[in-house]
């Protein structure tokens, strides 16, 4: 499996409630629609071992592999979901792919 990885810095003080307005029901719901999503998380960071994190939320995308992964963000609702991310947090994103597995442990 692999996944999209959004990394989001914290808008300014007098901006998140804003950004939480148009991440929560703009962007979610656009980037719901993305055909082949197999999985979507939303982590809100809290801290860091030395004081505040580098990023504010990760937004992690999961497909079944990188083509369906690449091939389904450019279908229209991919596009769509991208347009409106761009639109309110062009400038605190970082994006990246990973390979993602998973162990059971004891």
């Amino acid at each position: 499996m692999v996944k999209l990885m959004i990394l989001f810095k914290k808008p300014p003080t007098n901006e998140i409630e804003s950004f939480e307005n148009v991440f929560s029901q703009s962007y979610v719901p656009a980037i719901n629609q993305v055909p082949n999503l197999k999985r979507a998380t939303v982590t809100r960071t809290i801290g860091a071992p030395r004081g505040e994190a580098a990023y504010y939320l990760v937004h992690e995308l999961y497909f079944e592999d990188f083509a369906t992964l690449t091939q389904s963000l450019n279908t229209q609702q991919g596009r769509d979901a991208g347009e409106r991310l761009m639109g309110f947090a062009r400038d605190l994103i970082t994006l990246m792919y990973a390979e993602m597995w998973e162990e059971a442990l004891a």
